[in-house]
Protein backbone atom coordinates (compact mmCIF):
# COMPACT_ATOMS: atom_id res chain seq x y z
CA UNK A 1 0.00 0.00 0.00
CA UNK A 2 1.14 3.36 -1.00
CA UNK A 3 -0.01 6.56 0.39
CA UNK A 4 1.18 10.37 -0.16
CA UNK A 5 0.00 12.69 1.60
CA UNK A 6 0.20 16.50 -0.23
CA UNK A 7 0.56 19.60 2.05
CA UNK A 8 -0.45 21.92 -0.78
CA UNK A 9 -3.55 19.93 -1.58
CA UNK A 10 -6.54 21.71 -0.61
CA UNK A 11 -8.40 18.33 0.98
CA UNK A 12 -7.65 17.84 4.40
CA UNK A 13 -5.07 14.72 5.12
CA UNK A 14 -7.53 12.48 5.81
CA UNK A 15 -9.91 12.71 2.78
CA UNK A 16 -6.50 12.09 1.01
CA UNK A 17 -6.11 8.59 3.41
CA UNK A 18 -9.23 8.33 2.69
CA UNK A 19 -9.77 8.48 -1.11
CA UNK A 20 -6.44 6.93 -1.80
CA UNK A 21 -7.33 3.59 0.15
CA UNK A 22 -10.77 4.16 -1.35
CA UNK A 23 -9.01 4.28 -4.77
CA UNK A 24 -6.76 1.51 -4.12
CA UNK A 25 -9.27 -0.93 -3.02
CA UNK A 26 -11.53 0.29 -6.72
CA UNK A 27 -8.64 -0.43 -8.45
CA UNK A 28 -7.30 -3.84 -7.30
CA UNK A 29 -4.30 -2.71 -6.22
CA UNK A 30 -5.29 -3.44 -2.35
CA UNK A 31 -7.31 -6.84 -2.64
CA UNK A 32 -10.23 -8.20 -0.53
CA UNK A 33 -8.66 -9.48 2.60
CA UNK A 34 -5.48 -7.06 2.39
CA UNK A 35 -4.63 -6.37 6.22
CA UNK A 36 -4.29 -2.50 6.53
CA UNK A 37 -1.25 -0.95 8.87
CA UNK A 38 -2.86 0.01 12.93
CA UNK A 39 -4.06 3.21 13.07
CA UNK A 40 -0.38 4.58 14.57
CA UNK A 41 1.58 2.75 12.63
CA UNK A 42 0.19 4.79 9.23
CA UNK A 43 -0.18 7.72 11.20
CA UNK A 44 3.90 7.81 11.96
CA UNK A 45 5.28 6.34 8.22
CA UNK A 46 2.58 9.38 6.93
CA UNK A 47 3.81 11.65 9.84
CA UNK A 48 0.22 12.76 10.58
CA UNK A 49 -1.60 12.44 14.17
CA UNK A 50 -3.23 9.03 14.96
CA UNK A 51 -6.27 10.84 15.15
CA UNK A 52 -6.27 11.72 11.42
CA UNK A 53 -5.55 8.35 10.29
CA UNK A 54 -8.42 7.14 12.55
CA UNK A 55 -11.03 9.88 11.28
CA UNK A 56 -10.03 8.17 7.47
CA UNK A 57 -10.83 4.48 8.87
CA UNK A 58 -14.09 5.75 10.34
CA UNK A 59 -15.08 7.02 6.79
CA UNK A 60 -13.61 4.10 4.53
CA UNK A 61 -15.66 2.06 7.34
CA UNK A 62 -18.47 3.68 7.06
CA UNK A 63 -18.91 3.51 3.57
CA UNK A 64 -17.70 0.09 3.58
CA UNK A 65 -14.54 -0.60 2.46
CA UNK A 66 -12.41 -1.44 5.44
CA UNK A 67 -13.83 -3.60 7.92
CA UNK A 68 -12.24 -3.72 11.31
CA UNK A 69 -12.02 -6.64 13.32
CA UNK A 70 -11.52 -6.08 16.51
CA UNK A 71 -7.92 -7.19 17.89
CA UNK A 72 -7.59 -8.82 14.69
CA UNK A 73 -6.80 -5.95 12.57
CA UNK A 74 -8.17 -3.74 9.62
CA UNK A 75 -8.81 -5.08 6.18
CA UNK A 76 -10.45 -4.13 2.87
CA UNK A 77 -13.94 -5.71 3.00
CA UNK A 78 -15.24 -7.53 0.37
CA UNK A 79 -17.85 -5.73 -1.92
CA UNK A 80 -20.69 -7.04 -3.81
CA UNK A 81 -23.11 -9.62 -2.64
CA UNK A 82 -23.82 -11.05 0.88
CA UNK A 83 -22.34 -14.67 -1.25
CA UNK A 84 -19.36 -12.87 -2.29
CA UNK A 85 -18.55 -11.03 0.89
CA UNK A 86 -19.19 -14.57 2.85
CA UNK A 87 -16.93 -16.49 0.29
CA UNK A 88 -14.20 -13.61 1.02
CA UNK A 89 -14.36 -14.02 4.66
CA UNK A 90 -14.01 -17.80 4.27
CA UNK A 91 -10.67 -17.27 2.17
CA UNK A 92 -9.49 -15.29 4.62
CA UNK A 93 -10.36 -17.30 7.67
CA UNK A 94 -8.68 -20.57 5.28
CA UNK A 95 -5.47 -18.24 4.46
CA UNK A 96 -4.79 -17.34 8.36
CA UNK A 97 -5.48 -20.84 9.60
CA UNK A 98 -2.67 -22.50 6.97
CA UNK A 99 -0.23 -19.90 7.95
CA UNK A 100 -0.92 -20.61 12.01
CA UNK A 101 -0.18 -24.32 10.68
CA UNK A 102 2.77 -22.61 9.36
CA UNK A 103 1.98 -23.87 5.63
CA UNK A 104 3.33 -22.20 2.68
CA UNK A 105 1.10 -20.53 0.07
CA UNK A 106 1.77 -23.33 -2.74
CA UNK A 107 0.57 -26.11 -0.19
CA UNK A 108 -2.16 -24.15 0.77
CA UNK A 109 -3.11 -22.87 -2.63
CA UNK A 110 -2.67 -26.84 -3.38
CA UNK A 111 -5.40 -27.72 -0.87
CA UNK A 112 -8.08 -25.46 -1.96
CA UNK A 113 -7.38 -26.98 -5.89
CA UNK A 114 -8.14 -30.36 -4.35
CA UNK A 115 -10.95 -29.38 -2.74
CA UNK A 116 -12.69 -27.49 -5.30
CA UNK A 117 -11.63 -30.42 -7.84
CA UNK A 118 -13.41 -32.83 -5.40
CA UNK A 119 -16.08 -30.40 -5.13
CA UNK A 120 -17.07 -29.41 -8.63
CA UNK A 121 -15.45 -32.72 -10.25
CA UNK A 122 -13.19 -31.10 -12.37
Amino acid sequence: MTLQIHIDDSAAPYEQVRAQISEQTRSGALPVGYRLPTVRGLAESLGLAANTVAKAYRALEADGVIETRGRNGTYVAAAGSAAERELASAAQAYVERARRLGQPQAAALSAVRDALRAAYGD
